[in-house]
């Protein structure tokens, strides 16, 4: 079902395979009906359709027109990448290909010919293909069988097509009196070039482009960009404007019916074609097939070997697409910075992949990040053989300078007594000092008992527990070149359960303690409901921060981070799921945010007013009815206002029904946007897998520190170890420098 280059190339790759098979590709549309101009190919795609059928590749092959070369016309400037390997095809060659080689192989093309009653093929067929695009009325007829989610984005965009012949995939960023337009252009014959104009709701109605025929829109970009197409029209194919759908199924098939390419799935188009998706799907599905003799078998391996790999190229699309959707926020960029930025914008492409392609272009990003670093800190930033990785640039909060961009994120470990730390944190917090990092932050460190999560969390409310402290500040002075900050918490609604290792979130059966909250709405249903707190607890709970503040800075500590995240007591006045008060306290952002500021302001009084504070906070909540991308910005830019040095952008955790969307750098995007629409530095956190991610993140302008838990937990030498596999010199300790030049000879 469908003619597209899914269905053809299923078909085609099918009766390849086994030639006894009769193979049906039923068609509503002419042979030559296509949507859009051309298709884009990565090099990476073109080897999988040789390995998968060589005639068909080998006629792909010869109509590709080939770039290497990215460039972006921003701010009066051409900004050019290269060594990017990717190449154009016309959309209506590849049709012709596909249904040529179809034919060679007696596949029957059934075209013009519509599907009624699909139950009636269903019955007739040992297998049915659901490769009826994007609109698929196979998916919808059988809706309860797969489950669609279909998510509609806020852009408009139009697809056009133009005589000017790109020699390179090109993106422009145009604005006019109506808003910034964004072209995403490239070439796919000698001849021709696809061009896609995207734009913001508000700038589509303001131009009066919802009012627009195709003859209009065109007439209207080509005045528009009358001075770069040089005298070349713009041309149309049922070039209407258009809303992005991304596409999900919770199931891809059931019995004998599979869906495949759009009907399945789609990723946006600035990460790529569709197309590449469809072709690989259906050397997917052929394969299943050949390794099963039954269909339902074949059915669920090929969901369950592809459907990971598109689910993890669909969340690199969807941060792609949330790039061109809020590119307002990046042209403020400088245009290096704003390079890299669209480059790694899908968090696929690294630092180091792109240094791998265009290593001048990179040396040209890592000095103007070392250019800035020097600026903001105050500090030289070593030259030696050039610029340093980013990750290895200094950073200012105050007077506090920080010689790199990681930090060793909060990690409980659930063994202290009383509050009352021991040797387990001195050697846990010492060795990752030790090993390099810019930054150390405690465990989520508790201002009462009553605010501790566990009986073994670790606390700051006694004298005896800032002596405790001192011995481990003393120790990452001393020892390393490492600063440490300690993150004070109370915990709420959440508090009272048993250590992690003996179940998490279990309420304790014996010694528990009452639990406060914004309102007395328990974290479970099996869990104690919290008293609604008073102004009378306000002030107590108040007094314990300020209090534990000042020890804080008795046991020498050079930063504060407060916890306004994971539900805990202060985030519980600030997501809507946990705040329903009526009083001055709840509503809007607002008055959830009075008393979470009112702790901050007391704290920030009694902390020297030369050392830095930094806020955690839950960038949403993951669940219906939290915190809004508005509410966000509103609570960051308060905090800025009230003196936040730094926010560090954490997400969830406030409501266990809430379904976040993990995966590499998940939290990354929400930390640049805090720091681009907030205009506040921020630590990004959450599935940072290596120091590529790191100097890609402080590269892109996407947050100024990286923050990592569990890579420091397996390695505490993490951050010494990505050095040396940079060729990067960061000192070790004397105790250690013979292992140094063994590193680099390891390396």
């Amino acid at each position: 079902m469908g003619g597209g280059p899914a269905g053809l190339y299923a078909a085609l790759l099918a009766k390849q395979r086994d030639p006894r098979r009769e193979v049906v590709v039923i068609e509503r549309n002419r042979p030559d009906d296509t949507f859009g101009f051309g298709v884009v190919f990565s090099d990476a795609t073109l080897d999988n359709l040789a390995e998968a059928d060589r005639p068909t590749y080998d006629a792909i092959r010869g109509s590709l027109a080939h770039w290497d070369e990215l460039h972006a016309h921003f701010g009066g400037r051409v900004l050019v990448s290269k060594g990017h390997g990717f190449s154009g095809l016309s959309r209506r060659r590849l049709l012709a290909i596909l249904e040529d080689r179809a034919r060679e192989l007696g596949v029957a093309l059934r075209f013009e010919e519509e599907v009624t009653d699909p139950a009636e093929a269903l019955a007739g067929s040992d297998l049915v293909v659901a490769a009826d695009g994007v609109n698929s009325r196979i998916r919808e007829r059988f809706a309860d069988r797969f489950a669609p989610r279909i998510d509609v984005r806020p852009n408009r965009f139009v697809w056009l097509g133009t005589t000017f012949p790109f020699d390179a995939f090109t993106f422009y960023f145009e604005e006019n009196r109506h808003g910034l337009f964004r072209v995403h252009a490239y070439r796919y014959e000698p001849d021709r070039s696809t061009f896609i104009v995207e734009c913001r709701e508000e700038t589509f109605r303001r131009a009066g482009l919802d009012r627009a025929s195709e003859d209009d829109t065109i007439a209207y970009f080509e005045e528009l960009f009358e001075g770069k197409l040089k005298g070349h029209r713009l041309l149309k194919n049922r070039s209407v404007w258009r809303s992005f759908p991304t596409v999900h199924n919770e199931r891809w098939s059931f019995e004998n019916v599979v869906l495949l390419g759009d009907a399945a799935h789609t990723a946006h188009f600035s990460i790529g074609s569709g197309t590449k998706l469809a072709l690989e799907d259906a050397i997917a599905l052929v394969e299943s097939l050949g390794r099963s003799p039954r269909v339902p078998e074949a059915l669920a391996a090929y969901e369950a070997e592809r459907k990971p790999k598109v689910l993890a190229f669909q969340r690199a699309a969807q941060v792609s697409l949330q790039w061109f959707e809020n590119t307002e926020r990046y042209m403020a960029l400088d245009p290096v910075e704003f390079m890299f930025s669209l480059l790694t914008r899908s968090l696929r492409v690294t630092h180091e992949g792109l240094k791998a392609r265009d290593p001048a272009f990179v040396r040209e990003v890592d000095a103007h990040v070392a250019r800035k670093a020097e600026a903001q800190s105050g500090a030289r930033v070593a030259a030696g053989g050039g610029p340093p990785p980013p990750m290895f640039t200094p950073f200012r909060l105050r007077s506090l300078v920080l010689e790199n961009r990681v930090v060793v994120s909060p990690m409980c470990q659930y063994s202290a007594e009383d509050g009352r730390i021991d040797d387990w944190h001195l050697v846990h917090l010492g060795s990752r000092a030790l090993g390099g990092a810019g930054l150390v932050i405690t465990e989520m460190t508790d201002v009462s008992a009553e605010g501790r999560i566990t009986p073994g969390c670790a606390g700051l409310y006694r004298a005896d527990h800032a002596e405790g402290w001192r011995r481990v500040v003393d120790f990452v002075h001393a020892r390393s070149r490492a600063r440490i900050g300690v993150q004070l918490a109370h915990a709420g609604r959440k508090g009272a359960t048993k250590r992690l290792w003996e179940g998490m979130d279990v309420p304790l059966e014996r010694g528990a303690w009452p639990l406060l909250s914004a309102s007395a709405i328990p974290y479970h249903p099996g869990s104690q409901v919290p008293k609604a707190m008073d102004r009378g607890d306000m002030d107590q709970v108040t007094s314990d921060f300020v209090q534990a503040a000042r020890w804080a800075d008795e046991a020498g500590f050079d930063l504060i981070e407060l916890h306004f995240a994971h539900g805990y007591l202060l985030a519980s006045f600030i997501s809507p799921l946990t705040n329903r008060r009526d009083d001055a306290y709840g509503g809007p952002i607002e008055g959830r945010m009075r008393y979470p500021l009112e702790v901050f302001d007391a704290v920030r009084a009694a902390w020297p007013a030369e050392k830095p504070m930094s806020v955690r906070i839950s960038a949403t909540d993951w669940a219906p009815g939290g915190l809004t991308t508005d509410d966000l910005v509103a609570l960051a830019t308060m905090l800025r206002e009230h003196g936040a040095d730094i926010l560090h952008v954490s997400a969830g955790q406030t409501d266990p029904s809430g379904k976040p969307e993990h995966g590499r750098l998940f939290q990354t995007p929400l930390a640049e946007l805090v720091r681009l629409e907030a205009k506040v530095p921020t630590i990004a956190v959450g599935n940072i897998q290596s120091y590529a991610d790191v100097n890609s993140i402080i590269a892109a302008g996407r947050a100024d520190l990286c923050a990592l838990a569990r890579a420091h937990l397996y390695d505490p030498y993490w951050t010494r170890h990505a050095a040396a596999e940079q060729g990067f010199d960061l000192e070790w300790p004397p105790q250690y420098r013979s292992v140094a030049g063994y590193t680099l000879r390891m390396r």
